[in-house]
């Protein structure tokens, strides 16, 4: 537990991807004794997630402080250049503006980081970084300094970056997760203790990786849960494992570092899957060629371009495109078009029925409204369909334009837009504090005053108003 010797406090931050608040602070507490004393003494709030409700862009603007527009990131995957089919996963070197590692780091504070998104390339920090779960597979240097890789290899083997969560094999890919979350936990342990730094920070992919694998499996309000299933009970050993971990972390920061405890977003039951391109092919928006066969890719379909006006992409939402004339390859939506044509969309999306009959709720939002600043090759539309329970559906070729299984691979869970935000203070004794629903963009700038560090002009966040003694 080694001090950069700055003077300021200390702050370990953990992060516990697509986690809800509800099983922090209630569900699995009871599986989480470590834990759970920080629930008993700490600062309290959901945490709302930004629109999308997507690690990537989630965990960037949490510790940038400003929104995805800004970031000009929408999702995992970016389409380039208002291309029709190329796309391109983001990067660490493509974030716009400092991130709070960044700017404690150029404030004299030392900070080590592990596998926090954007991670990769991995930043070059007063301190060490390891690289997170969309590092690149046999990617040469996944650590700053470099040499640091090599020592964890040697030390732990191959660094367990992500597991293939969208497999049929369930009790391998369990005993995966448990693993990869031990490793990591044993990782940050280590550079705790011999370390000098002011802001720690750890990322946990295997928290989402578990909701996505087996939410069927431990919740009795699924769809297509099974009642006496042998994996009945994963979430509770899971989550026992990750407190476990944490009070590894607690054990080695010592007794006066005061910790916080974030997720990007939630996690709920998956309802479905909504085929948001046959529904524009039928809808006469997306023009095919000729017919295909179930499960065709968009990028691989034979779509005549010079007929389609409107197409989707796929995920925990439909990033929707107009093809629009000068922008697209082949544009031939006039820009006197765009309104009338998004009009005709959006009402014709309001008319429409889920499987049951019953009119399903659609969101559409639109990047220019509901962002401060657009970068990149934003979707002009977002949509949210039966309030995010359903997937959207990017492929082509079905009969039905619902799907009860995902369409890219097994998948049992859905992104909500509650996370969590847990704060403790060792320094201030007494009762939680329950706070109102909070904002992602809050976390950095609240990250920075606790480290005494000025928050930068440009940053959209405010600090959350913290208790005395926890500021």
């Amino acid at each position: 537990m080694a001090s950069s010797g700055s003077g300021a406090r200390r702050l370990l931050v953990i992060g516990l991807d697509g986690v809800p608040s509800e099983f922090l602070f209630r569900r699995y507490k009871h599986r989480m004794p470590s834990t759970a004393r920080l629930v008993d003494r700490g600062v309290r709030a959901s945490l709302h997630t930004t629109d999308p409700p997507i690690s990537v862009p989630a965990w960037p603007v949490m510790f940038t402080g400003v929104d995805p527009g800004t970031l000009g990131f929408y999702g995992f995957r970016h389409r380039a250049a208002h291309s029709y089919t190329e796309t391109y996963v983001p990067t660490s070197d493509q974030v716009p503006v400092p991130t709070v590692f960044r700017l404690a780091s150029d404030a004299g504070r030392r900070v080590a980081v592990v596998g926090m998104p954007m991670g990769y390339p991995p930043p070059a920090v007063n301190g060490v970084y390891i690289s997170d779960f969309l590092t690149p597979p046999g990617a040469p240097e996944f650590t700053f300094p470099p040499e640091l890789g090599s020592e964890l290899t040697e030390k732990y083997g191959p660094y367990p970056f992500d597991v293939v969560f969208r497999s049929s094999e369930r009790q391998e890919l369990f005993e995966q997760i448990v693993s990869m979350t031990r490793t990591r936990f044993s990782i940050a342990r280590d550079l705790l203790r011999r370390e000098p730094w002011d802001l720690f920070a750890i990322h946990e992919v295997g928290t989402d990786r578990l909701h996505h694998a087996y939410w069927k499996y431990f919740d009795s309000t699924h769809p297509e849960f099974l009642p006496g299933n042998p994996f009945a009970g994963v979430a509770d050993e899971y989550y026992q494992v990750v407190d476990e971990g944490i009070s590894s972390l607690l054990d080695a920061a010592g007794p006066d570092v005061a910790v916080m405890i974030t997720s990007d977003h939630g996690s709920m039951a998956m309802a479905g899957c909504f085929c948001v391109n046959e529904w524009l092919a039928q809808h006469g928006y997306l023009r095919l060629a000729r017919p295909v066969p179930p499960g065709t890719r968009i990028e691989d379909a034979p779509i005549d371009w010079d007929r389609t006006t409107i197409w989707g992409s796929g995920g925990y939402y439909a990033r929707i495109f107009f093809n629009v004339r000068g922008r697209e390859p082949r544009g031939i939506v006039a820009a006197d078009q765009i309104g009338p044509l998004q009009e005709r969309l959006v009402a014709e999306l309001a008319q429409l029925k889920g499987p049951d009959g019953r009119p399903m709720k659609v969101q559409v939002l639109d990047p220019l409204q509901i962002y401060e600043e657009v970068r990149g090759d934003a979707p002009d539309l977002m949509l949210y369909f039966g309030d995010l329970a359903w997937r959207s559906a990017g492929t082509l070729g079905y009969h039905s334009l619902f799907l009860r299984e995902n369409d890219t691979g097994p998948d049992d869970a859905v992104h909500s837009t509650d996370g969590v935000f847990l704060f403790f203070d060792p320094r201030r004794p007494g009762p939680p504090v329950d706070l109102p629903q909070q904002s992602i963009r809050d976390v950095a700038p609240t990250v920075l005053q606790f480290l005494g560090v000025e928050r930068p002009s440009w940053m959209q966040g405010r600090p959350i108003r913290l208790p005395e003694g926890q500021s």
